[in-house]
């Protein structure tokens, strides 16, 4: 056996038993969903997780609930509410970024600054956060932006400045990874999730549109948020996972 496989042999096994032990987890979005998820997951591999929602209520209690080491709340809109929310964190070693609203309306009628959401929820959200950690974010640690399906493929249902905010996330990461190296910066893009956003965005259609997303989806059905979940997780703890986009959207962007 050859030192690189060794090497191997030793990173999967350490992702096996607690690839996260002793490290501290900052979750944007965690408390519902994929962030949820993947928090759970994260705390299961040994990590420190603090939870980050709007709600001051919900992230408590989600905290509370699932044991998790704290828990915050802010508007990531609201660049002083980031600051503030991260102010007395020590270190942080893994960044996850998956707060955001399904932002909807076509660009002629819709409304800019609702509009405009879409890029304050995700770019300049991420750019406070970041500038609000500073050093304090590992130089061995990890950023995971989300993006989406939209980003590969938009449609015309009043999702085009959604869609480009995605992409401009998968873009960001990629500049980041040079910029803040050797923090390793990624993103998760995951199609359609069976998650309370998506409900949501769906209304009253949702079974509807569900049937006929499952007839249309390669594998026939949505993915769940601890399928999307363990993505996050994947792109925290492989070390060699670098400006990269993950794609968990079960074939969604092929068709």
């Amino acid at each position: 056996m050859n030192a690189n496989t060794k090497a191997q042999d030793a990173q999967a096994k350490e992702v096996a038993n607690g690839a996260l032990a002793g490290k501290t987890a900052l979750i944007f979005g965690g408390t519902s969903g994929i962030g949820l998820d993947a928090a759970l997951q994260a705390k299961r591999a040994g990590s420190e997780v603090i939870v980050v929602g709007r709600s001051a209520d919900t992230a408590q209690h989600v905290a509370a609930q699932h044991g998790f080491a704290g828990w915050r709340a802010a508007d990531v809109t609201d660049a002083h509410a980031l600051h503030q929310a991260v102010s007395d964190i020590p270190k942080v070693d893994h960044l996850v970024l998956l707060a955001g609203t399904f932002v909807a309306g076509t660009v002629r009628e819709a409304d800019v600054a609702h509009l405009r959401n879409a890029f304050e929820e995700r770019i300049w959200a991420a750019v406070h956060v970041i500038r609000a950690l500073g050093d304090r974010l590992s130089a061995d640690g990890s950023i995971t932006f989300i993006s989406g399906s939209l980003a590969d493929r938009p449609n015309a249902y009043g999702t085009a400045v959604l869609a480009a905010a995605s992409a401009a996330m998968e873009a960001l990461a990629r500049g980041l990874a040079l910029e803040l190296a050797p923090v390793r910066v990624n993103t998760l893009s995951p199609g359609p999730i069976d998650t309370p956003i998506l409900r949501k965005a769906l209304g009253d259609a949702r079974d509807a549109v569900v049937a006929n997303m499952e007839k249309t989806l390669p594998l026939h059905r949505l993915g769940s948020a601890s399928e999307a979940g363990a993505g996050v997780v994947f792109l925290m703890t492989n070390g060699f996972m670098n400006g990269a986009t993950l794609n968990v959207d079960g074939g969604a962007r092929l068709v």
